[in-house]
């Protein structure tokens, strides 16, 4: 094992609190460092193979520490997700990723992470670097670039908490195991000062303004240091053996003490530490680790594994820790970490995860939650079909929302019908009894204890159907064990195996996982096939094998996507799926994964359905789009004028020149001069440029929400407000278009009274063919409702629009000609003040390539390219627009339209394409 589990993990003598009958999702005990697997062979850079992860714009795993700048403009949260993620503090919104580089196992997880007072550096470390350097380092990070900007190495252990003095001028580090903590000056990250003297993993640490530093340790003790480090005291913590959370109260004259292993917080003198009082805790259980006070000192804050009844309390004194105190229910898991506020309150992170704002008046808001299902307490709600290609699962905890997915045709259903032909895990069997199998340390088989790691806890069991040998999934391992406890095989799990389950055909295991996937392995090996993630929000999913073939719904090829390490001293890149799409959308694929129980063959086998299609030829790292940074403006800042100078980085991984840049206002494309659109052969660094923007007329009109506000006065008429609008910037090479670089500024709008705003106008092709040339391709409606829905829009004539110009094209009229010159129409009359809708109502078609195409009336099913309206004329269309663009897709496709596998029916792809950030 790495050096630093056995020593903090043998700090472990409490229970994990259970919430609701379940214990904190994905959390290790209070107080002891997450498990780490065996360490690889020595390396000097971290893996240079592309990684497949979730990408959800939330974490997937508990939120571990939160960060705020002095100004609380902004919030940043660490996770064991190994992301760390930076928030508007006003509004809520998601600004950036940070990504170190990341391993397998722990390496990469974030424990810690602090920002600089005023707001430039974020500071992250946990089980980081130890795969390449033998030792940790923290890493430091531009907040407006997310750049990473040095790296602090040779730290001997985990990273617990990271904390910076006041004046921004220190940062403190504690550490896993006997090696207490370290104080680097943040000028030039040189080590100033150092403290090994401790007992245990050090968990806690906080400045006073006058630079006095207070810190907790697993040993028992707190200690105190003046502001060069000099141990000035050291007290037994009074309230438990493992005091965990500390912080002064802003006056700098008293502590607040939470504690890992107890329901208890202590007050101390800041001079002596001296215990003061321990304010009084009713009416939750587990522990009160997480401390802070509000900015005026006048009240206290606790939470963390204290709750009761599927809710995580926080304890709030409202009298300094005096008299008596009230539970506020805020997260449905363990409080992991406050942040008091200038105005008041304080922001905390949970292990749901989410973070949140609870106001001094205490309202929750804004409040980010998990993403992801939750499948604590599944168990036998976990049910498969008799192959193992149908799951059925709960979004919420206990199995609660039922749903239903079905691998062979991926289609989603919301509250199924009573499970029928599926089956539950299988638990008990003659002659093989597995007990102190849930949520225990200590399974057994036939009374003989299983081998185990040390703390590695049992979640969940399935036997197989020949009840030969049994699977058990733990926070860390799947495991499949034989009749006699001998072990076949173990796989690493990406979070805790909260249920899983085994196929009747004893071919095929499935497991949910704390991160929110579902995933299917070869029952003989542990070989994974397949994973399946289900958006929280009910209707987004996506289905992946683990090379990267997948499947998604509308909306969702953006949720897994590619890390790619560029060394340990560089921030990681990221490239959603969707870049991919042309090579890596792949249904037929996904549909043969679970018949074939080989990834290979079933690529072979979807391969020669379609003519003997090709495995991609170049490697996915030669085939990246650019990179695109903007510097500034940055998000947040209000510009003066509508036009402005858009500072940027490009980078081209691949090598492959930026063959051009677009510009985004609120989503659709603004002009750019055509001199700027070649930026030249840029090599792999990165090159700035500078690109003059104006902001349309009609845009920015949006009011930025401030949560630090709680109600504002009506503007007069006539009168200047601050609206808002996103600013995206995409680049694009021969591979493909760059992930877009996006910021939020506001800008100064006249506030005109509601009555004399301008409307927009609308212009309007609308398309409908029932009777084709080809009398097999009849259809009913689809004519009538392009003239009904024609008719619907012009009824907005000087209501929701100005005006409403529509062109209609039925049956005879909706030649392939007639709708490539219409298409050409709404693109040339829309301008960024106006509203363009497209109706599409007839055939749609796929071909054996995946190639979309509308059926004009004068089509020929055998000459597709030739007669068709191809995808990309659409799309170049609705991509090319100046305004607001709705885009209204009826296409079917009855019968056997294009013969037996010639074609399939597939608008996923298309509606995925065309939700892609350059096609706005």
């Amino acid at each position: 094992m790495r050096p630093w589990v056995c020593a903090s993990l043998l700090s472990l003598t409490v229970t994990t609190l259970l919430l609701s009958a379940c214990a904190p999702r994905a959390m290790p005990p209070p107080g002891t460092a997450p498990h780490t697997a065996p360490a690889a062979s020595a390396a000097k850079e971290p893996v240079t193979a592309p990684i497949l992860r979730l990408e959800t714009g939330m974490h997937t795993a508990v939120i571990k520490r939160i960060g705020v700048d002095a100004a609380n403009r902004y919030l940043v949260t660490s996770s064991y997700d190994k992301t760390v993620r930076l928030w508007d503090l006003a509004t809520g919104a998601w600004l950036k990723t940070f990504r170190p580089p990341l391993g397998k196992g722990d390496e990469g997880k974030i424990y810690a992470v602090a920002m600089s007072p005023d707001g430039q550096t974020v500071a992250a470390g946990g089980a980081t670097g130890y795969d390449w350097d033998k030792s940790i380092s923290i890493y430091l990070f531009d907040r407006a670039s997310g750049r990473m900007i040095h790296r602090i190495t040779g730290l001997p252990n985990v990273i617990f908490h990271l904390a910076y003095r006041p004046d921004g001028r220190r940062l403190v580090a504690t550490i896993g195991g006997k090696n207490g903590i370290r104080v680097y000056r943040t000028a030039d990250s040189v080590l100033v000062g150092e403290d090994r003297d401790y007992g245990g993993d050090s968990y806690g640490a906080h400045f006073d303004p006058q630079g006095r530093l207070v810190t907790t340790s697993n040993d028992g003790f707190l200690r105190l240091y003046d502001r060069d480090l000099r141990l000035l005291a050291k007290q037994k913590a009074p309230g438990g053996a493992r005091p965990y959370g500390v912080q002064f109260s802003p006056d700098g004259t008293t502590i607040a003490v939470g504690y890992g292993d107890a329901a208890q917080v202590t007050v101390h003198a800041s001079e002596t530490l001296a215990h003061l009082s321990s304010p009084d805790v009713q009416g939750g259980r587990g522990n009160l680790m997480s401390v802070a006070w509000s900015r005026d000192g006048r009240t206290l804050y606790a939470g963390g594994q204290f709750g009761r009844d599927a809710h995580a309390f926080l304890r709030i004194w409202p009298n300094a820790g005096r008299g008596a105190g009230r539970n506020v229910p805020v997260a449905e898991n363990t409080i992991m970490a406050f942040q008091p506020l200038q105005t008041g309150g304080v922001a905390f992170g949970a292990g749901d995860p989410a973070w949140g704002v609870l106001t001094p008046a205490e309202e929750l808001t804004p409040l980010h939650g998990a993403e992801q299902a939750d499948y604590r307490a599944l168990l036998e709600r976990f049910r498969l079909s008799a192959e193992g290609s149908t799951v059925q699962f709960g979004y919420k905890q206990g199995g609660k929302i039922p749903a239903e997915f079905k691998v062979a045709d991926r289609s989603l259903v919301l509250a199924p019908s009573p499970a029928g032909a599926l089956h539950a895990p299988q638990t008990t069997a003659s002659g093989l009894s597995v007990t102190k199998w849930k949520n225990t340390y200590t399974p057994t088989l036939n009374g003989t204890p299983l081998a185990l790691d040390q703390y590695e806890r049992s979640r969940a069991l399935a036997i197989a159907p020949d009840q030969q040998t049994f699977l058990l999934g733990t926070n860390w391992y799947l495991r499949l064990f034989d009749r006699s406890g001998t072990e076949r095989w173990r796989v690493p799990v990406p979070e805790v195996a909260w249920a899983v389950n085994i196929a009747p055909n004893g071919h095929v295991a499935a497991a949910a996982f704390g991160d929110g996937t579902i995933r299917w392995y070869r029952l003989r090996d542990g070989q994974e096939l397949l994973a399946f993630f289900p958006h929280a929000d009910r209707k987004r999913w996506i289905l992946w094998t683990p090379t990267g073939y997948y499947d998604a719904s509308p909306g969702a090829d953006t949720l897994i996507g590619w890390h790619l390490n560029r060394g340990k001293e560089h921030a990681a890149d990221f490239y959603p799926a969707s870049q991919f799409r042309s090579t890596y959308y792949r249904p037929d694929v996904l549909a043969q994964v679970l018949t074939t129980l080989d990834e290979g063959e079933a690529v072979r086998v979807a391969n020669a359905a379609v003519g003997g299609r090709q495995a991609p030829q170049v490697a996915l790292t030669q085939r990246l789009p650019p990179v695109v940074t903007i510097l500034s403006p940055e998000t947040g800042s209000t510009l003066t004028t509508r036009t402005f100078t858009l500072r940027y980085s490009v980078r081209t991984p691949s090598g492959d020149p930026v063959t051009g840049v677009s510009v985004l206002v609120d989503g659709r494309p603004v002009a750019t001069p055509r001199d700027i659109a070649v930026v030249g052969t840029a090599p792999r660094d990165e090159q700035v440029h500078t690109l003059p923007v104006t902001i349309p007329e009609g845009a920015c009109l949006g009011t930025r929400r401030d949560i630090r506000v709680s109600a504002k006065a009506p503007m007069a008429a006539g009168s200047s407000r601050l609206g808002s609008c996103s600013i995206s910037l995409l680049a694009k090479n021969r591979n493909a278009t760059s992930a877009p670089a996006t910021v939020h500024v506001s800008l100064p709008v006249a506030s005109t009274p509601e009555e004399f705003v301008i409307k927009p106008k609308l212009y309007l092709l609308a398309v409908g063919v029932s009777q084709y040339s080809d009398t097999s391709l009849k259809l009913d409606f689809a004519a009538k409702d392009a003239q009904d829905f024609a008719a619907a829009v012009e009824q907005q004539t000087g209501r929701l629009y100005r005006d409403v110009v529509t062109k209609v094209l039925r049956d005879e009229e909706a030649t392939k000609g007639n709708i490539l010159d219409g298409l050409d129409w709404v693109e040339k009359e829309t301008t960024a003040k106006d509203v363009a809708m497209i109706f599409l109502a007839g055939h749609g078609v796929n071909d054996h390539k995946g190639i979309y195409y509308f059926l004009p009336v004068d089509v020929n099913v055998d000459r597709l390219k030739r007669t068709g309206v191809v995808f990309s004329d659409i799309k170049h269309t609705v991509a090319g627009l100046a305004g607001k663009t709705l885009l209204f897709v009826d296409t079917c496709h009855s019968g056997d339209v294009m013969g037996t596998h010639r074609g399939v029916a597939d608008i996923n792809a298309v509606v995925n394409e065309l939700t892609s950030a350059e096609n706005g």
